[in-house]
């Protein structure tokens, strides 16, 4: 019976593996864990991964992430899980990174001893012992080369949707290992590689994030690929990479002699694409077309589901990983609750509040302060950019800087004139930071229901500051949202939730029903997610229309004069 059947999906992020085992009803019945600078043994690691500092490098041995492995199925045994019941296994692994394997890998990896363990095994599997991380900063040549290819960052965005160039620097930085590879995984792939016993397609969805895969043609980009390969041929590079399909849920096949074996899996356990860890967030929720989530941490992502493949250098865009025809929009912000914080101080400072972090005097300020500090209608709207830290959406430099705009005769001017700081910093700091995902996000949306202008259908905020009301409400004000303003609450695990997730849709569909139909039937959304402000409201939201077009030109005008790419 499904109701007697496990789905197993991990989590392998920089530094960690998580393992959470969800029954069909999507209850969570095991979770368990492996840190990699806690609990690994024999690496010189420090936040799961090595650096080079010389050359900008950052980078993993892959033989960690066959310890963890082979440590958390330990885990979950003694914990009680009994394997011969899981039905499907999927993973979200860590984007960008690559795993290069050797001539023997197939062989290795299906005539594994189940006596030991992976790591001890597998060692010859590999052409390089290490994979790329996605905070690698070493290919600043490459990016070059790849929009020099085809002319532009624009348009290497436009076809394909994203930019990680390490293949093109293995190639160079070392040829011989390039020319004993015989095949190139993801980490996504590298994990379901693993399980299946020989090697396994690229995930639909995270194969996006290659710089080689052209997003509209659904195939490699031959001209990339004959780039990327060099003196080696793209066909030579073609065969390394292999083919991709375009299900999502795939049957790759059945989980491995070995697993079988060494942990009691059921023959018949089904091994599904694994995919990346942005995309299964996304899959966590699950989000439905037009919704979207912006996560309120230290730094800011927004994520969205959209049928619109709008791409711009700025941004990331992926192909669903279940769903055809549905895209992942991701924008990524270095400046989000570090600046906030910095703002709060100071209003904290101006009125003497001894409690250094409460929240209290900018909460209040965020709720009487009017929007854009526009006590009255004739009064220029205010506006601002704060970034304690470089910024990359824009492509700015540290700093702060204040204008000043009048959108009837569309006067804009960098000005403190009117300003009331730091008490209207408060309200320009959260209205920035909105306003740059609205500004990003315009051409992705649509009238959710043909009467209302384009807006998301849910915002969904995590992190936290998804915990502040005050900050939600001007989320609402500014982005929209038709059906409101949420907190959503998955605990740690939304990654590995969405890949537990994704096995499930894949083994118990029936037909050709979508992820979203099947996955939504079941998803408690009480138990996770919590109303927190209105969404859309008629005359503040045009208003905040109005202010984008100042908004851009103020960008526009800083991007100019710092010489930068937008």
């Amino acid at each position: 019976m499904a109701t007697e059947s496990l789905y197993l999906g991990f989590d392998l992020s920089t530094q960690q593996l998580k393992g959470v085992v969800v029954d069909s009803t999507l209850k969570v019945i095991y979770n368990e864990k492996f840190d990699f600078d806690a609990d690994a043994r024999g690496f010189d690691i420090e936040k799961g991964v090595m650096t080079n500092k010389a050359e900008h490098e950052v980078f993993a041995p892959v033989a960690l992430w066959l310890q963890a492995l082979d440590s958390v199925l330990l885990r979950l045994k003694d914990a009680g899980l009994d394997f011969g019941r899981v039905s499907g296994i999927s993973g979200a692994c860590q984007q960008h990174g690559s795993v290069y394997w050797s001539a023997d890998a197939t062989s290795r990896l299906s005539s594994l001893d189940s006596v030991e363990t992976l790591e001890a095994q597998l060692d010859d599997a590999f052409s390089h012992p290490y994979s790329p991380n996605w905070q690698d900063a070493s290919t600043q040549r490459e990016c070059d080369d790849f929009d020099k290819h085809l002319g532009s960052p624009e348009a290497l965005a436009r076809v394909t949707g994203s930019k990680a160039h390490h293949i093109l620097r293995f190639q160079r930085k070392y040829p011989d290992e390039y020319k004993n590879t015989s095949r190139i995984s993801l980490v996504s792939s590298f994990l379901a590689s693993v399980f299946l016993g020989k090697i396994a397609p690229f995930d639909i969805s995270d194969v996006c994030g290659m710089n080689l895969w052209d997003i509209r043609r659904g195939c490699w980009h031959e001209g990339l690929l004959k780039l990327a390969a060099g003196p080696y041929g793209s066909s030579d590079l073609a065969h390394k990479l292999g083919d991709v399909p375009e299900d999502g849920g795939l049957n790759l096949g059945c989980v491995s002699g070995y697993f079988i074996k060494r942990f009691g899996f059921n023959p018949r356990c089904t091994i599904v694409p694994s995919t990346g860890d942005n995309p299964a967030t996304i899959l966590a929720l699950p989000l439905r077309s037009l919704d979207a989530m912006v996560s309120l941490g230290t730094s800011t992502t927004f994520l969205m589901s959209t049928p619109e493949y709008q791409p711009d250098p700025a941004t990331h865009f992926f192909n669903s990983p279940t769903t055809a025809g549905l895209y992942m929009f991701m924008l990524c912000y270095k400046n989000g609750g570090l600046a906030r914080e910095k703002v709060r101080d100071l209003a904290n400072l101006k009125v003497g509040c001894k409690t250094h972090n409460s929240w209290d005097i900018f909460d209040d300020l965020l709720r009487t302060i009017p929007p854009l500090a526009q006590h009255r209608k004739e009064e220029s709207m205010k506006m601002g950019l704060y970034f304690p830290r470089p910024e990359i959406v824009p492509n700015l430099p540290d700093g702060q800087w204040h204008y000043t705009y009048e959108p009837l005769n569309r006067l804009l001017a960098e000005s403190e004139q009117g300003w009331q700081r730091p008490n209207d910093d408060v309200r320009a700091i959260v209205e920035s930071q909105f306003l740059s995902l609205r500004l990003r996000s315009k051409e992705l949306v649509r009238s959710p229901d043909g009467r209302l202008p384009p807006q998301p259908r849910r915002i969904y905020l995590v992190g936290g500051g998804s915990k502040n009301r005050d900050i939600a409400k001007v989320a609402g004000e500014v982005l929209g949202g038709s059906e409101g303003i949420y907190k959503l609450d998955v605990g740690e695990n939304a990654c590995a939730l969405g890949a537990a997730y994704k096995a499930v849709w894949a083994i118990e569909r029936i037909g050709d029903q979508t992820f979203e139909d099947l996955i939504g039937s079941r998803w408690r959304e009480e138990q996770f997610a919590q109303k927190i402000a209105n969404g859309y409201q008629e005359g503040i939201f045009e208003k905040y229309g109005e202010a984008l077009i100042g908004f851009e030109r103020m960008e526009n005008e800083l991007l100019r004069r710092y010489g930068r790419e937008g």
